[in-house]
């Protein structure tokens, strides 16, 4: 592990991956990993419990942005010494709209893609226990409450990067935004700039997307086999 991402979600977390695997820090643990493989979901459950094997949760990984990782990033600075850590931060009241469109709007908004996640968690378990993971995380952090009311999210941020910002060695840690490109991350991680603009995904509307096909495709596999279920009987 050369790179612990401690850097909140919704800080440009997705670019981040692309880059560090541009830059050779590849593969880059990310929320991604766990959405596209939910038999990683009781992994972190036992993580949030405190049973974590973190060699063997990132073995092969050569750096992590966004949660799960991030959420632990302290723990991970003790089991990779040598690893720097990158603090993510953007504007706190674009990054405010941002986490009320998405994730907040998922856990605990009046959303359609709140209404099919909710559906999801009636026929699949593992997607149940992934929404109950990510409440208990925003919950631990003081961020997002379980019954969805929640303090100004700019100023939470702020004091979560002051934190991070007062725990980590200041030579073993980057306060990067977005904004700032290539330049002071490859400068940080002792590597030449590439050539290739700075990638920029993963915005509002392709966030709501990608969640929403994944339940009207888990709930259409669920219909699916219900029918088949019934034929048979």
């Amino acid at each position: 592990m050369r790179l612990i991402g401690a850097g909140l979600p919704r800080t440009a977390t997705t670019s981040q991956k692309i880059a560090l695997e541009m830059l050779g820090l590849a593969p880059c643990f990310h929320m991604i990993n766990v959405l596209e493989d939910l038999s990683l979901v009781p992994t972190w459950r036992r993580a949030l419990a405190g049973g974590a094997a973190w060699t063997d949760i990132f073995e092969g990984f050569a750096s992590t942005v966004d949660w799960p990782g991030a959420f632990f990033y302290r723990e991970l600075m003790d089991v990779y010494p040598d690893a720097k850590v990158l603090l993510s931060v953007r504007e706190p009241d674009g990054w405010e709209r941002s986490m009320r469109d998405t994730i907040w709007g998922v856990l605990y908004g009046d959303t359609l893609a709140r209404d099919l996640s909710s559906a999801r968690e009636r026929v699949d378990p593992l997607w149940r226990q992934y929404d109950e993971l990510m409440k208990e995380m925003w919950d631990r952090a003081g961020l997002l409450s379980r019954q969805g009311n929640h303090s100004p999210l700019g100023s939470a941020m702020l004091a979560y990067n002051q934190e991070v910002q007062q725990t980590v060695p200041r030579d073993r840690l980057l306060v990067w935004s977005a904004v700032d490109g290539w330049e002071p991350l490859c400068e940080f991680l002792g590597l030449p700039v590439p050539e290739a603009p700075f990638p920029r995904v993963n915005d509002t509307e392709t966030f709501t997307e990608r969640l929403i096909d994944g339940c009207l495709a888990a709930l259409t596999e669920w219909r699916a086999a219900s029918h088949a279920d019934a034929s048979t009987a």
